[in-house]
This record gives structure tokens, C-alpha cells and sequence, in this order.
């Protein structure tokens, strides 16, 4: 009763002429940036540090949640339009949410997307408000084993988002890893696969790989198929908003991404890249059970308005659970936390459990802003689906040059250097050569954002324990995951043997029951 007390004052002091001001401020500019590839909400909250600071704590942090909410939306605009994601946490929205678009259903795709996150948001928010505490105690279990078991279970569930062949998948899955192996190894300070280029010691960026796998990839796959290539100004733009069949499909995939959001949000080093494509993964595997079941066709990979509303639900619950560490702990578990965290050390407050008590309007002040930023989310972005909807009917030429030029803009832009540009180059015809032999790209993306991770908490594990392997499986959450791991595996062969004896019992009792 009394969290609930404390957040009805927050909700009336977040509803200032000026506070809403601010709100609004931040959810529009966090929706601009988040369009554009290489800039996210990270570097929005960065740019806007130095601005703020002779604002009030209190605004300038209602302003920085609005960015980060708007961000996490924004980059499902281009993802859906264009196949090119304006961030990270936006890349598994590209598989349904393009293919939707080129079924001339773009605004639907923008529309469960827009609601989707505000209904995670709100519930996200609600439920970090309700539970922060067992929340922070349930992050604090994990150490390194534990997060290398979590992105083994990541690994697996590549097999739950691939469609087609097996091998083709882990082939794709082994291209990332080794992608995301260039540059000098965190541990030990030895550079890898940099072929003596300084330029290389940093790796490869994970916005040059997106950018390069997904716009310009599909930019060169489109012009070598020529007239064969899709014509998007043939497309038709549809009903401009979802029908009752269209909710149908969506109000469950947004509860079940909101929930898994919400589980992965607090937990350090997770991001929203996993949550969302084990959301995608997920609606994958119940939409083709459903088809069987049904007997019905399953529209995954055609454009499946469920790959949509899982997604990026699980988008935007899981910024609100970057809350929990941030606020409770002093913890930052993504990119833009942590510029918030500076952002308090600047108004010199420090966050953990003793800012529930001496920053309480603060704290229950912005956690009701977030509530307001979902809700202006919505406003703003929900009517413009249909018009967003008819950059589609721009001509083939110019919206594919656009594409090539917003791309190369954004992969200059992240440090000026010419050389990322024949690294873009380079990734792009890596794509061009992917899609031509249809090896499938989202696992590459899966193994490029957390093979580091899971090779840095391998490491770490082993050194705590002195080399002793057993601490990898020496917790519950460990034995769980892997258990998991071992579940998504088996199961589905299983079913496909049965599936299979089924069907050659069938065949086998034809013949005996036409004599």
C-alpha cells in the first residue's frame, strides 16, 4: 500500500505543466534518434548530459527516461520499413515486421509494434515499481557461470529463429562468433584476427555489422536479382490500422515478451537482444505447433504479425527493468543506464537502497514519468503508422539509394574513419553472399553481440575457481538453464520422430484398407 501511495504522489508531481513538458521532449527526440542506425538512445542521453545540468534533477531525468523509452521504439520504424535497425535491441523486429511491410501491411507491423510497447511499458514499469526488491536479489545471484550458461541457452535458442536447415544455421552462427572474436582479447591484452591493422584492435562495431548484414546486404541481393527484385511502389498500404483479427494474434505474444523483458531487464550484461530473440523464437514455435494443431498455414517467415508484437513487448519491458539495478544498486546493465548513472554522480546523488529514502520524490517522481512517457509514446507514434507506411511507395531507385546513403552516413559517423566504410563494405557482400546461398543472418547477429559475452564469463568463471569447471553447473540458475538448453534440443527431435512414425503407420495401413 504504501509503494502504491508513493507512486499516486509521483504520478501528481510528473503531471506539472513542466515535468509533462519534458516527457514529451524526451519520447519525440528518443523516436528521432532511435530511427537512425549508430545513434540510439545511448548517444542521445550522452549528447544531452552536458545540457541538462542547469536543469533540476528531477526534469532532466524525466527527460533522459522519455529519450530511452523513444529510442527503444524508434528503431522499429526503420526495422520494419526499411530492414535496417536503428539499434540492437531492434534487429529481431526486422525478420516479420519487413516482410509484413512488403505484404503491403507496413502499418499494421508499426502498429502492434507501437502498442506493444506501450502496453510492456506500462506493465513493465508497473512491476518494477510493485517488486524492485526481490527483483535486485534475484540479479544479484548471478555471477559468471551463470551468465555463460544464459548465453548458452541464447545459443540454442538460435535453432527456435532459424527456419531451413540446420547446418546453414550453425554455419551462420559460427560466421558471428568469429566476427565478434576480432580485436584485442579482453583477458589477456593479445590482439586476434586484426591482420596487422590497428584499425581492427577494436573490433568490428556491432552497428557496421548490422547495418552491413541487413541494409546494404539486402540493398546488393535486391540489385543482383534485377527485375525479379520486389517493387515496393507496386505495394499496397492497406487498412491504415490493426483489425480485430490482427489484435487477436497480438495481445498474447505482447504478455509473453513483457514477461520475458521484464525477467532479463535486471539483469547485468543481458541487453535487450536476448529477450527479444528468444521472444521471436518463441512465437516461432507456438505459431507452428498452432498450424499443426489447426491445420492451418503458418505465416512465419512470410510475415507473422506475432514476430512483431513478441519483440518489441520484450523491447521495451526489459528497459524498465534496467530500472531495478540502476535505481536499487547503482548498477547500469546497458549503454544508456550507464550514462544515467553519470548523470546522477553529476547532481551528486548516488544511487542504491539509500535513495529509495533521501531521493524518495526523485525516485517515485521518475518512475511515474515512465508511466506518462508510455503513454505519450503511444500518442505520438500511433497515428503515424499509415504515413510512415508510404515511405513504401517512394520509387524502388531512390529508396534503395536513400537507404545506401542513410547507412554509410551512420557507419561514418560512429568514428570518421574511412576504413569502416570498406569494413561495411566488406560485411555487406558477406550478406549479399549469405542470402544468395541462403544461409540465414539473425544467428550471425546472435553470435556477434554475445559471443564476447559468453567467452569473457567463460574465462572469468574458470579463473575464479582455479580452473575447476564444475562451477559452471555449481547453482541452480546454472542447472536450470542448462536443463532448459537440454529441453529446447530434445524436444522438438522427439517430435519429429514421432511425427514421423505417425506418419509411416498411416502409410503403411492405406494399402491394407483399400484391399
Amino acid at each position: 500500500m504504501d509503494t502504491l501511495l508513493n507512486l499516486v504522489d509521483g504520478l501528481s508531481a510528473a503531471m506539472s505543466p513542466q515535468n509533462l513538458m519534458w516527457a514529451f521532449l524526451g519520447v519525440l527526440l528518443g523516436t528521432a534518434v532511435g530511427v537512425l542506425p549508430g545513434m540510439g538512445s545511448a548517444m542521445a542521453v550522452a549528447l544531452l548530459l552536458p545540457v541538462t545540468f542547469r536543469l533540476d534533477p528531477t526534469g532532466a531525468f524525466i527527460l533522459f527516461a522519455g529519450v530511452y523509452y523513444g529510442g527503444m521504439f524508434g528503431g522499429a520504424t526503420t526495422s520494419i520499413l526499411l530492414n535496417t535497425p536503428g539499434q540492437a535491441s531492434s534487429i529481431a523486429t526486422t525478420y516479420e515486421g519487413h516482410k509484413m511491410a512488403l505484404k503491403g501491411r507496413a502499418a499494421q507491423a508499426l502498429g502492434t509494434a507501437v502498442i506493444g510497447s506501450f502496453v510492456a511499458s506500462i506493465l513493465g514499469t508497473l512491476i518494477v515499481a510493485l517488486f524492485a526488491p526481490v527483483m535486485v536479489a534475484f540479479a544479484l545471484n548471478f555471477g559468471p557461470g551463470e551468465y555463460f550458461a544464459l548465453t548458452v541457452f541464447s545459443f540454442v535458442a538460435v535453432a527456435a529463429v532459424v527456419s531451413g536447415s540446420v547446418l546453414r544455421g550453425l554455419a551462420s552462427l559460427l560466421i558471428g562468433l568469429a566476427i565478434g572474436m576480432v580485436g584485442i582479447d579482453g583477458q589477456s591484452g593479445a590482439a586476434r584476427f586484426d591482420f596487422g591493422s590497428s584499425s581492427l584492435l577494436d573490433g568490428i562495431d556491432i552497428v557496421i555489422v548490422t547495418v552491413g548484414l541487413l541494409a546494404l546486404g539486402e540493398v546488393l541481393y535486391i540489385a543482383a536479382r534485377g527485375r525479379s527484385a520486389p517493387d515496393f511502389a507496386a505495394i499496397r498500404t492497406g487498412r491504415p490500422w490493426l483489425g480485430r483479427r490482427d489484435l487477436r494474434r497480438s495481445w498474447k505474444p505482447w504478455l509473453r515478451g513483457t514477461a520475458l523483458g521484464g525477467a532479463f531487464g535486471p539483469i547485468p550484461g543481458s541487453g535487450a537482444e536476448i529477450p527479444t530473440f528468444l521472444s521471436l523464437g518463441l512465437e516461432r514455435k507456438l505459431a507452428e505447433r498452432r498450424a499443426r494443431r489447426k491445420g492451418e498455414e503458418n505465416e512465419f517467415g512470410e510475415g507473422a504479425i506475432e514476430g512483431v508484437a513478441g519483440p518489441e513487448a520484450a523491447n521495451n519491458s526489459s528497459a524498465a527493468g534496467t530500472m531495478v539495478p540502476l535505481l536499487g544498486l547503482g548498477l547500469p546493465t546497458s549503454a544508456t543506464a550507464a550514462i544515467m548513472l553519470a548523470a546522477f554522480q553529476q547532481y551528486g546523488l548516488q544511487p542504491g537502497p539509500v535513495l529509495f529514502e533521501r531521493n524518495a520524490d526523485l525516485v517515485w517522481t521518475l518512475l511515474a514519468s515512465l508511466l506518462i512517457g508510455s503513454v505519450l509514446l503511444l500518442v505520438i507514434n500511433l497515428p503515424f503508422a499509415p504515413l510512415w507506411a508510404k515511405l513504401l511507395k517512394l520509387p524502388k531507385p531512390y529508396l534503395y539509394a536513400g537507404i545506401t546513403l542513410f547507412s554509410v552516413l551512420a557507419v561514418y559517423a560512429i568514428n570518421t574513419s574511412v576504413i569502416h566504410l570498406v569494413m561495411l563494405a566488406a560485411v555487406a557482400l558477406l550478406g549479399l553472399v549469405m542470402r544468395t546461398f541462403g544461409v540465414p543472418v539473425a544467428p550471425a547477429l546472435i553470435g556477434v553481440v554475445l559471443g564476447p559475452i559468453a567467452e569473457t564469463e567463460f574465462r572469468r568463471a574458470l579463473a575464479a575457481s582455479s580452473g575447476d569447471p564444475t562451477i559452471l553447473v555449481g547453482s541452480g540458475i546454472s542447472i536450470t538453464l542448462y536443463a532448459l538448453v537440454l529441453l529446447v534440443a530434445v524436444v522438438p527431435l522427439i517430435a519429429r520422430l514421432l511425427r514421423r512414425r505417425t506418419t509411416r503407420a498411416a502409410d503403411a495401413q492405406e494399402p491394407a484398407a483399400r484391399a
